[in-house]
């Protein structure tokens, strides 16, 4: 459920289409997100999921499966 919100928040924020998401894509490399755009994701993925999100740990996450992960660590 964590992999499906996430994915359609990225599909709203980047314009990727949905099939280009999975666990092992990364956000820059794969689905083009720029600094910018790394930000304002973690900032709904914060609201959305009721989580915070430190600058320490946002330069660590860089895949659709680190995010999952992050966020069921601390759910």
């Amino acid at each position: 459920m964590i992999f499906e919100r996430i994915r359609e928040m990225i599909v709203e924020e980047l314009n990727v289409p949905v099939e280009k998401i999975k666990m092992e894509s990364r956000l820059a490399e794969d689905l083009g997100a720029d600094s910018i755009d790394a930000v304002e994701l973690i900032m709904n993925i914060e609201d959305e999921f009721e989580v915070q999100v430190s600058d320490e740990q946002a330069q660590s996450i860089k895949t659709v499966g680190d995010l999952v992960k992050y966020i069921e660590s601390v759910k």
